[in-house]
Formats: structure tokens, sequence, C-alpha cells
């Protein structure tokens, strides 16, 4: 993990984001703990993923705050936002995007190789994240070669691999038949905490949303609703 003080993660108060004129949030507000599985939940159009992606650093909101490690994220860089989207914070998305033209194993070892580790490292590193996700025999191939599920497996590798505090999961399931969401969210969330980093998870299926210990729901742009999963899944 980075090194970043304990505790440090994302909180967002009172976000504010519109698109044109119409408005994706309107004063919605969540903290992370360390270490923790939290589910944003809500309808279509809801703003869950809007406010996923201000907290992770992805878009800037038109008001609120979104500090992280002490700091208030709208005042940093482009480049420094892209140096902690690459070192602290890992993102695993509906449709994986791993990049086509790369095996599997240089997908997973490419966030490694952009922070710098030396390529000889970085391959092996990734190999290794390949073997914990149970996809260690696709290293070789590319994505266009492997199932689905297997790709979605490849993709929670690569955000994992270089170690970061918090995971950020926009729908990781919403591709998959039931039996290989399943899979990918137990391996997803079991990695996680074996690694201590925490997992902000999109998704608007309950079965998904079983595996956090906490649920965030989303209305109309706002978090009226936050409440504890009394059966988290290990």
């Amino acid at each position: 993990m980075n090194g970043t003080e304990p505790g440090a993660l994302p909180a967002a108060v009172n976000l504010r984001k519109t698109y044109g004129s119409t408005p994706a949030l309107n004063g919605a507000s969540i903290e992370i703990d360390a270490g923790e599985v939290v589910a944003v939940m809500g309808p279509s159009g809801s703003g869950k993923s809007t406010l996923l992606h201000c907290v992770a650093a992805i878009v800037a909101p038109d008001g609120g705050s979104v500090r992280y490690a002490g700091q208030e994220l709208s005042t940093m860089s482009d480049r420094g936002r892209s140096a902690l989207r690459r070192s602290d914070f890992g993102f695993v998305f509906q449709f994986g995007q791993l990049v086509p033209e790369l095996t599997c194993g240089e997908n997973v070892a490419l966030p490694l190789r952009l922070n710098g580790v030396p390529r000889r490292e970085a391959n092996a590193r990734g190999r290794e994240w390949l073997e914990r996700l149970e996809v260690a025999e696709l290293a070789g191939r590319h994505p266009g070669e492997v199932s689905g599920g297997q790709a979605q497996r490849v993709a929670v590798a690569r955000a994992l691999a270089p170690g970061p505090r918090v995971v950020f999961a926009d729908e990781p399931t919403g591709a998959l038949d039931s039996l290989t969401g399943e899979r990918v969210m137990h391996l997803l969330t079991s990695a996680a905490r074996e690694g201590g980093a925490a997992v902000v998870l999109v998704t608007h299926e309950t079965r998904v949303a079983a595996y956090s210990d906490r649920e965030v729901v989303v209305r109309d742009g706002r978090t009226p609703t936050a409440r504890r999963v009394p059966a988290a899944r290990p």
C-alpha cells in the first residue's frame, strides 16, 4: 500500500454536478473508511456513477468538496490527479476496458510500468496477481481471446496490482451472467480486503451489494440513505 496516513480516504461533501441543463448530483455526500466495501446503489440516472467519478478524481464537481489525504482534489493539478489515479486509486469498469493490443499479463503490469516499476518486476507482480485471481494461464493471451468473466478478473488484477488504497468499481458484473458475476465479486472483495484496500462499488443489483459492508443509496442526485449491511460476505 502507499504511504498515505491511515484513514485518510476520500470524503465528499455536498457535491453538485450538472451536465448541460440536467443535474446529476444535488448535494451528495459520502465518506470511505479504510478497508471497507461500500455499495453505492440507486436507480438508473440517480447520479451514482457521477458520484463515483467525482470521488475518484475522474471528473470535477461543480460545487462541494472532495478531500483525500488532507488535500482538496479540486486544487490539485491535472498531473497530480492523474498520478493519484495511478498510485492510490484502482479502477474496474463494467466492460473491463483492457488494452486489446497488450496481453493480459501486460495489461496487469501496465499501471506498474506507468508508475516507474522496472519491466521485469512489473511483469512478475502482474503474474502474481493473475494467479491470485485464478487466471494465471491467461498471461500470454490477448483480451479478445478470453471470456468476459476471465477478462473481468484480469481487470480486477490490474486494479489491485499497484497496491491502491481504494478500488472504484462501476457496475463490475453488469456484463456478466449471475454465476460468473458472483465469482468476480468474491475474488474482488476478498483480494481487496487481504490487501487492505477499500472498495467503492456502484451497482443496482442487490446480490452484488450483498458483498459490501455498507450501502449508500443515491436518489435524485442526493444521498439520503446509508446503512450497514447486516450480513456482509467474506
